[in-house]
Formats: structure tokens, sequence, C-alpha cells
């Protein structure tokens, strides 16, 4: 692994648990000597998360679309920042330069990203690992709803296997570490 998708509020929340876990993570990729690779915006905790890095000698790959650019929202400060047209064409572009994906608390923009990757990954489409990062509880409500789409006959318990809710970053990057891709999916 070379390189992590992270997936942040462009806020800053309202418990400084989530702060601190920003910090955390990337104090963790600096010392690991992982890039970063985000939305590429200096605000919430996404701007943190590529501050934090950058202050500490690492390496950040921001990915921001032009209407984000018009508002002033990207960071210019990065290692490299490219400016795309759409989400789209953004969140393609980030799968393809990662080799992990992460999601620190956010809002919908977030949890829309780090699902598009996970079923992205059920249809062959992202042989990358999704991961959320559960600081106190955050994804606790969504990681039960998974577990209930395993109840209820809409997810495979090998495929609900492949996405990991933990609020440890050794337990996340080991998963990751022997993470393989689910079966592509067939409907038989």
């Amino acid at each position: 692994m070379k390189r992590i998708a992270v997936y942040c509020g462009a806020t800053m929340g309202n418990d400084n648990a989530y702060q601190q876990a920003t910090k955390q993570l990337a104090d963790y990729l600096v010392e690991h000597n992982l890039e970063l690779v985000y939305g590429g915006g200096g605000v919430g905790l996404m701007g943190m998360l590529a501050n934090e890095v950058l202050t500490n000698g690492g390496k950040v790959h921001g990915i921001i679309t032009e209407q984000l650019v018009q508002r002033e929202v990207a960071f210019n400060k990065l290692t490299d920042l490219k400016v795309v047209e759409s989400m789209s064409v953004r969140k393609d572009m980030m799968l393809k330069l990662s080799d992990a994906c992460i999601a620190l608390p956010g809002g919908p923009g977030t949890l829309e990203e780090i699902i598009e990757a996970f079923s992205w990954a059920r249809l062959g489409n992202n042989p990358n690992p999704c991961v959320f990062f559960n600081v106190n509880g955050y994804y606790s409500p969504l990681e039960d709803m998974f577990d209930n789409m395993v109840i209820t006959g809409f997810l495979t318990v090998a495929d609900r296997q492949k996405l990991l809710f933990s609020d440890s970053l050794d337990e996340i990057f080991n998963f990751m570490a022997h993470y393989e891709p689910p079966q592509i999916r067939t409907y038989n």
C-alpha cells in the first residue's frame, strides 16, 4: 500500500474527538510513509487532515471539482492538486490513485463516497478495501444497518466481511493489509 483515500467532513463536527482522530490518522499515514489522497479542500476535517500530513512531511494529493475551486475551498499548499469537471470524475480518480479507502466522520458527501466505493468493490470496479474509522461510535448506526442488510438477505455474509467499522488504526491497517476484494457479484 502506498496511497490512502480518505473521505471526511468539510466541517469540524461538534466533538473534539473527531479532530483528534483526524490528527491521529494523519500522523499514522506519515509515520508509515503512506500518501494521502483526498478531496482537495482546505476546510473542516479535510483541511485539518491535509495540513497535518503536510506539516509532518507527508505527501498529499488533492482532487477537487472546478465548482469547489470557484467557491474558494481548494487547499493550494498540496503536493499536487488536480481540478476536475465533476464529482463523478473526482471519485473515480480518487479510487484509481489510491490503494485503500477510509471514511472519517463526515456528512452526506462523505457517506456517499465511501458507500459508492464499497458498492463498486462488489461490482468488481474497485479493488480497494473500504473502512469506516468509527470514532466515538459515529458510524455504529450504519454498521447496524449493514448487519441488517445481511439479516434481511440484501447483502451476503462474505461481502459484509469486506467492510470494516473500527476505532483502532492498528486494526484498520491490518484489515487493509490482508484484504482480498469480494467475489464479483453474480445474479443467479
